[in-house]
C-alpha cells in the first residue's frame, strides 16, 4: 500500500512539475513529497526525475513508469467514485431471498411499486423455503417467518405471522369439526416439512391460570406431508385434512369461505413474526434501507390479508 501512495505521489508530482506543486495539492510536506519519490527511485534502482534548480523532467525510464502510475491512479479514483455513487443513494442490484409462499403472494407483487421508485435499482429475488446463510450465498437481505433466534443478523418485525386452524367445508361434512385441541389427534392433518416442532402443534389459547391463555401440544399425524404452504392449502381446499398455516396463504380463501376458521380461540404459541433480516455492518447501504423500510410500510401495522378476519 506504501508502494501504491508513493506512485500516486510520483504521478501528482509529473503533473504538477513540481514537489511543491504537488505538496500543496496532497497537503503534505516539499520533504515528504521527495522522499516518497526517493524511496521509488531507490526500489527501482533506477532515476524516474532528472532535477534541476529551475525544472523537472522524466527520465526515459520515468516516462514509462509514470504511465502505469497514471492508470492506476485513474482506476482508484474511478472505484473510489463508483463506491461512493452507491452509498450515497439507492442503486446497483439488490439480492434478495424470501419463502416461496410469502414472495409469489406478497413480495412479488409489491416488486414493481418499489423498483419504480428506485429505477436505478435491479433486484435479484431468489424464493425457497430453506434458510440460506445470507452471507456465505451473497444476499442483501432476506425476509424470514420464524421466531428469530439470536444471530449475528439484523432483524426488523415487518408483521405479525399468524397461524390458524382451517379446513374445507367437504372435509368437515365427511370427519366433523374440532371441539378441543386434543381432537386433532383423531383428524387427518396436514404437515409441513419445516415446521420446527415437528408433527406437534403448539397453540395457545382462552383460560390458564394467569388469564392470559394456556398452551396446549398435540401431536397430529396425516397422510400429506410438504414442505411448500401453497401445496398444503391446495390440499386444504381438497377437503384432505385440517391445515395450521399462515394468514397470509389462506385468509382470502377464509374469506369467500372456501375454507372455514376452526378454534378461532386459538393460535400458534411461538409468537412467530416476518421480518426483514440482514448482516450487520457498521454502514448500512442504502438500497438495503429503503428496502427494508419500504417493506415495513407496506406490510407494517395490521397487514392487509388479515383484514376482515376474527383474531
Amino acid at each position: 500500500m506504501d508502494h501504491l501512495s508513493a506512485m500516486a505521489v510520483f504521478a501528482r508530482v509529473v503533473e504538477m512539475e513540481s514537489f511543491s506543486g504537488a505538496a500543496r495539492d496532497l497537503g503534505l510536506s516539499k520533504s515528504a513529497v521527495s522522499k516518497q519519490v526517493g524511496r521509488l527511485e531507490d526500489r527501482m534502482g533506477l532515476r524516474l526525475l532528472n532535477r534541476t534548480t529551475r525544472r523537472l523532467s522524466l527520465t526515459e525510464a520515468g516516462a514509462a513508469f509514470y504511465e502505469g502510475c497514471r492508470r492506476v491512479v485513474a482506476e482508484a479514483e474511478a472505484a473510489e467514485r463508483a463506491v461512493t455513487r452507491l452509498a450515497s443513494a439507492p442503486r446497483g442490484r439488490l439480492k434478495v431471498n424470501a419463502p416461496m409462499s410469502f414472495g409469489v403472494r406478497h413480495l412479488g407483487p409489491a416488486l414493481p411499486d418499489f423498483m419504480a421508485r428506485y429505477p436505478e435499482l435491479t433486484v435479484d429475488l431468489a424464493l425457497n423455503d430453506r434458510v440460506v446463510d445470507l452471507v456465505e450465498e451473497g444476499f442483501d437481505v432476506a425476509v424470514r417467518i420464524a421466531r428469530l433466534a439470536d444471530s449475528s443478523l439484523i432483524a426488523r418485525r415487518l408483521a405479525p405471522n399468524r397461524l390458524v386452524l382451517c379446513a374445507a367445508p367437504s372435509y368437515l361434512e365427511s370427519h366433523g369439526a374440532p371441539r378441543a385441541v386434543e381432537d386433532l389427534k383423531g383428524h387427518e392433518c396436514l404437515l409441513y416439512s419445516y415446521q420446527i416442532s415437528g408433527d406437534t402443534w403448539i397453540l395457545r389459547g382462552p383460560g390458564g391460570a394467569n388469564g392470559l391463555g394456556g398452551e396446549q401440544r398435540v401431536r397430529v399425524a396425516g397422510r400429506l406431508r410438504a414442505n411448500n404452504g401453497d401445496a398444503l392449502l391446495a390440499a386444504a381446499l381438497g377437503g384432505l385434512g385440517i391445515a395450521f398455516m399462515p394468514s397470509f396463504i389462506c385468509a382470502e380463501d377464509l374469506r369467500a369461505g372456501r375454507l372455514a376458521r376452526l378454534l378461532p380461540g386459538w393460535r400458534d404459541a411461538a409468537d412467530s413474526m416476518i421480518a426483514a433480516v440482514y448482516p450487520a455492518s457498521r454502514n448500512l447501504s442504502p438500497k438495503v434501507r429503503v428496502f427494508v423500510d419500504f417493506l415495513a410500510e407496506r406490510f407494517g401495522g395490521t397487514p392487509y390479508w388479515d383484514e376482515g378476519l376474527s383474531p
